[in-house]
């Protein structure tokens, strides 16, 4: 079920068009920027402790 999530196909073009108002815009931008936050702060966190068992 993730794999088919990261797979689907998300036009947010079109949902920014037939959005019903700006809050819902925000929210979509949120939404889209959302997985690659939280790949930075995994990958930043794995960067640390690696970092810190070598030390």
């Amino acid at each position: 079920m993730l794999l088919t999530t990261l797979i689907q196909d998300i036009n947010i073009e079109d949902k920014i068009k037939n959005a019903p108002d700006s809050n819902y815009e925000i929210g979509v931008f949120i939404g889209s920027m959302l997985p690659f936050v939280i790949l930075v702060v995994i990958a930043y966190l794995i960067f640390r402790h690696h970092k810190k068992r070598i030390n």
